[in-house]
């Protein structure tokens, strides 16, 4: 893990992306180059009563300007008082925090699943595998939500050049239906060895959990939990192991293998 630090950075862009979802590019941090997908930062939100930081997935850096990315949706006061920030206004970040994903070998297809707000962590790892793939078909993204109104930065995302998979719920856009059922078609039809990692909803992620270990295919969760420290301290991100006892997701995760959490 590289050195954790606490910086005073600016917001240098805002995005709003519809449906209460909101991008942020955020510099100078002097750690951007260390970042790994997979881990997230730290960040305090000024001017108000809230103590606790709120983590969040980086979703892309841009090691020249020293800029990070993150996308959030608005859930509740932490989150919508962050939306009414605007350009110019700074932000305590800390970090870079937790593990990160493992690349897969040459020779597996990756399986990048993202549901909802879970996406910017599986972009980041999709945007580093890219440009060292021989054959893109070797990666495919998955994209689920409720409806294609969860479904943002799609066009970014299709510019890596990988297929891109999507599903709604509603039916609104791909596949009708939740993203894990795509997955399973997908997986059916696929031969050779593959890898899936996945980030989203904790039904989601149970699905996705419960899939591989099926089909014996090895593979990484980014997981969520409330995580007010950052750091391992306040334990309030514990979940059970399956062989045993608990871990800290800020600490020893948010990246776990297949099987290795009891979601």
């Amino acid at each position: 893990m590289s050195k954790i630090t606490v910086e005073q950075a600016t917001i240098e862009r805002k995005k709003e992306l519809g449906n209460s979802y909101f991008a942020f590019e955020i510099s100078p941090f002097s750690k951007v180059k260390a970042i790994k997908p997979g881990q997230f930062v730290h960040i305090k939100i000024p001017h108000t009563d809230i103590y606790f930081r709120r983590a969040f997935s980086v979703y892309d850096v841009h090691p020249q300007k020293k800029a990070v990315e993150i996308i959030f949706k608005v859930f509740g006061r932490g989150t919508a008082l962050l939306s009414r920030l605007h350009p110019g206004d700074h932000l305590d970040i800390l970090g870079p925090l937790g593990n990160s994903f493992a690349f897969p070998t040459k020779k597996e297809t990756a399986l990048l699943v993202a549901g909802g707000i879970g996406m910017p962590p599986i972009y980041f790892l999709a945007k580093e595998l890219a440009p060292i793939m021989t054959n893109k078909s070797k990666a495919v993204f998955f994209y689920g939500g409720n409806s294609r109104t969860d479904l943002v930065e799609l066009a970014r995302i299709k510019r890596l050049g990988i297929r891109v998979v999507t599903a709604t719920e509603d039916g609104s856009l791909g596949f009708r239906g939740l993203i894990t059922k795509a997955l399973a078609k997908e997986i059916d039809g696929l031969s050779g060895d593959c890898r899936i990692y996945a980030c989203g909803p904790e039904g989601m992620l149970k699905a996705v959990d419960r899939l591989a270990l099926e089909k014996s295919i090895p593979g990484q969760l980014s997981l969520e939990a409330p995580m007010p420290c950052g750091i391992g301290i306040c334990l309030g991100c514990i979940l059970p192991l399956t062989a045993g006892g608990y871990t800290r997701v800020c600490r020893e995760g948010p990246v776990y293998n297949v099987g290795e959490v009891r979601l």
